[in-house]
Order: structure tokens, then sequence, then C-alpha cells
């Protein structure tokens, strides 16, 4: 089971129980009680390891940021001008890990630059409010793997933005969207760049680094997209999360072998009662996959995505999922 030797650990982050962990590929969950450092009831939106720090994982949380030691499964508060905001977003440079950057709601973004001992506010053209959510929060912030000036983050609601010093100056690259609903944004290399935003009304496809955006159809029978996840091993196969809306009542995993030309059903099994929303890869095993709905059912695949299992334990509403390997 798994593969490849990798001892891996599944970290799930719930809205408003905390963060969750497996040793089993999923079989069984526990759950990190206040006696971890962190509220039981903690509402968790991001987890963010990197490969040069494998012995914690980044935690953002409707408290600021917290560093869960991977060890003893201790959280530690990471002090910050973000102790009283959402932190829906947190990257850690490929190059670098020591460079942080955290995005809230309201949206702002926050910049590291050792290891999160000290924060500057980064100023950004981010929209003060916004429909459905009032507050307009940063989704995503995607640092790209092979040039870690570039970094893009997206907004739900306000668009794409690009930076080209890694996170100190910013602006808007939303030419071309059909909405700035934006819940993902992702990259891939296949000789060029191609860069990918995930919204409301569907999957758009950018490869001018995001100056220009095109709408890509797909079949469904909603066009709601939430979250686009290479598989870590860059031949082209990636995961799109796709369902009625947040948190829905159905949902499917689409996959794309060709870079994003063309999507398929990766074929999660039984019925999904809410919107597939997330998928965790990672290098240390890019065969070994694990996705979630948004209310809480969880899949895992051995093979790459060609095959799924839906694993027996349900939590609750998850915006959070990381699976790291464990020594």
């Amino acid at each position: 089971m798994g593969g490849n030797n990798v001892t891996p650990r599944l970290y799930i982050g719930t809205c408003g129980l905390s963060v969750w962990f497996s040793n089993d590929f999923g079989q069984t969950f526990e759950r990190l009680l206040g006696t971890s450092g962190l509220y039981s009831e903690t509402r968790v939106w991001a987890l963010n390891w990197h490969p040069d720090k494998p012995g914690e994982l980044l935690t953002g949380t409707n408290s600021g940021i917290h560093r869960l030691d991977l060890a003893t499964n201790k959280f530690e508060h990471v002090a910050s001008p973000m102790d009283a905001m959402e932190v829906w977003s947190i990257a850690r440079s490929p190059s670098n890990p020591d460079l942080i950057l955290a995005g809230t709601r309201p949206g702002a973004l926050f910049r590291s630059t050792d290891d999160g001992k000290s924060w500057k506010k980064i100023e950004a053209p981010f929209p003060e409010t916004c429909m459905y959510v009032i507050y307009p929060r940063v989704t995503k912030i995607q640092f790209d793997p092979r040039d870690n000036n570039l970094v893009w983050a997206s907004l739900e609601l306000g668009g794409v933005f690009r930076s080209e010093d890694a996170g100190l100056t910013w602006k808007k690259t939303s030419t071309g969207l059909i909405s700035d609903d934006v819940h993902d944004v992702g990259v891939m290399h296949n000789g060029g760049r191609v860069m990918f935003a995930t919204t409301n009304e569907g999957l758009h496809v950018s490869h001018d680094d995001g100056d220009n955006w095109k709408w890509q159809p797909f079949a469904s029978k909603k066009p709601y997209t939430r979250t686009i996840t290479p598989r870590a091993d860059d031949t082209g196969v990636a995961f799109m999360t796709n369902g009625d809306g947040p948190p829905g009542s159905w949902g499917r995993l689409l996959r794309t072998r060709d870079y994003g030309e063309h999507w398929e059903n990766a074929g999660l099994p039984g019925d999904l009662q809410s919107s597939a929303w997330l998928v965790a890869a990672n290098r240390a095993n890019p065969n070994l996959l694990f996705a979630s709905s948004a209310l809480g059912q969880y899949y895992r695949s051995d093979d790459g995505g060609e095959s799924w299992e839906a694993l027996p334990r349900r939590l609750t509403e998850t915006r959070a999922l990381a699976w790291v390997p464990i020594s």
C-alpha cells in the first residue's frame, strides 16, 4: 500500500474541528486536540510542507499561523500581524524555505524572509470588499518551480495577481477571466509555462504568465472548479476538482494527461455528496495521492490517479489537505 518505501502521514485541516492526521494511509484518523497547542475547534484554511523543512508543517488558521512539529504533533504559534486574521494561503519559496508568503481574509499579503520571525505587509492592489464573501480572501499563492521570482496569487473575489520579484510587488493579471471569483492558480511546464486559474465559472488557461487568460470548456453539468493539482512527476498529468458550488451536493475529480488540453473523469468511486475540493500530492512518492470533497469524504490512489479507493472515515468541512513523508 502506498509503495515507494515512503512512510506517509496524511494531515487534514477542517473548518471548525482543527487538524486531523492518519498514519495508515487514511484508514483511520486521529484529531489533534487542544493539548497539541492549537484550539480544538480551530478553523484551518492552509497546510504547507517544504522538503527542506521536512519536520514541520505551517498551518493557516482563523488565529494566524501555527507551526506543527511533525515529530511531536505539537503546535507553536508563529507571532505575526495576522494573529487576528484568517490565514487562507501559505507558500514557501521552492529554493529558500525561509522566504514565506501568506495570504489572508480580508485580502492582504504578508512576507517573511527569516522563517516567520518577522513579517512585512506587502502593498497589493486588492479590492477591499466584494460580492458573496464581503471581504476578499487570498485563496492560493503559487511560486513558479523553475523561476522562484515569479509568484501568482488568486483572490476570491478579485482575480489573479503576479509578482516578478518574489512577492515584493504585485500587479493584477486578469485579462480574459470571465469571473474574478478565483479559487486556485497552478503552473505546469511543457517546454513553456502553462498557467491555470479555477473559478466559479470554470477553468481558464494562460500561456503568457497570466497576462491573458482564455476560458477552457470541459464536459460537466456545472462549470464550478475549485483546485488544480499537478501530479508531482512533471509528466503532464494534473487533477482538477469540480462540483456544483460551495459546498455543493455532488462532485467529480477530473484528470488531464496532456497539460490541460483535455480533461476526463478520474473516477472517484461512489457518490460524492458535495463538490470535489482538494488533491494532495508529494514528490516523495508521485504515485500516492489523496483527494477530498468539501464536506469530508476522502479518497486515496496508489497508482498516480489511475484508480481510487474511498476511505472509510468521513469528517466535516475540509479546507486543507497535505501528505508528508515521515522519517
